[in-house]
């Protein structure tokens, strides 16, 4: 039956999606949305005896992968704190975590310095 011109048809509201709420401490750890989990673990890791110019394409490849990943600064973090000693993480190289790694330390002590010299000061 059709309903006469002059009646309205009432449109039902549907509420949109939402994304689940998840539990802090019941979360799956970064690792899980890594990108690079699709791609071979070849492209971040060396193969023995590799020649330095395939190594420096084939990091730079990696890096490209890193560069897109919504867990990158986890990655790195995580490569940084373990430390990590081969392979692209993060989106630096082994020796790249070095040198962060490096400069970490020398701004810890030079905080630890500024702090003992405040509270000497201080006392």
């Amino acid at each position: 039956m059709l309903q006469p011109p002059h009646q309205s048809l009432q449109v039902a509201a549907v509420p949109a999606p939402r994304a689940p709420v998840r539990d802090r401490d019941q979360e799956a750890p970064w690792h899980t949305e890594a990108v690079c989990r699709r791609d071979e673990a070849g492209l971040f890791f060396a193969p023995s005896k590799e020649p330095t110019a395939a190594r420096l394409s084939r990091e730079e490849a990696a890096k490209r992968v890193c560069a897109r990943c919504p867990v990158m600064v986890e990655c790195r973090e995580h490569a940084l704190l373990q430390p990590e000693p081969y392979g692209v993480w993060g989106g630096l190289t082994a020796a790249e975590r070095r040198v962060v790694l490096a400069r970490r330390r020398r701004r810890d002590l030079e905080l630890q310095k500024a702090t003992r010299g405040t509270i000497a000061a201080a006392g």
